[in-house]
């Protein structure tokens, strides 16, 4: 178990990580950040990102299917999707949904130089970090 603030440096140890944000995406705001932000604005980065992720998670369409009880990934008060990736020219953009206690609407945000990064190990690590972190 883990908090924010020890969450966020361990994403930072990642290689190629530039920076690093917990974000809800309800109301745009970041929770905790580290690193540098893209576009240089950490609170604009965070409400753009919670706009992508909010479009995402709210689609039927990248929802899961339910289970083999037939219980869905929102009445299991997991998010209805797993992570989000977003490439460009020279980085990536990994938005990982955390699973709450409460109504699970944050998640981690890593964004990774493309050159250094390493894209599927960034998805492994973001996973085990969402499910160490302890919010509350």
């Amino acid at each position: 178990m883990q908090g924010i603030d020890e969450c966020l440096l361990e994403a930072m140890r990642l290689p190629g990580a530039r920076g690093a944000a917990l974000v809800d995406w309800t109301s745009g705001l970041a929770l905790g950040a580290v690193g540098e932000s893209p576009g240089g604005d950490q609170e604009a980065a965070a409400a753009e990102a919670a706009e992508l992720a909010r479009l995402a998670a709210e689609q039927r369409a990248f929802a899961s299917g339910p289970d083999d009880t037939g219980a869905t990934a929102e009445q299991d008060g997991v998010p209805p999707v797993e992570d989000l990736i977003l490439s460009n020219r020279d980085s990536y953009h990994v938005l990982r949904f955390v699973a709450t206690s409460f109504d699970s609407s944050v998640f981690l945000h890593l964004w990774l130089a493309r050159a250094e990064g390493n894209l599927a190990l960034a998805r492994i690590r973001l996973g085990e970090m969402a499910g160490r972190l302890v919010l509350g």
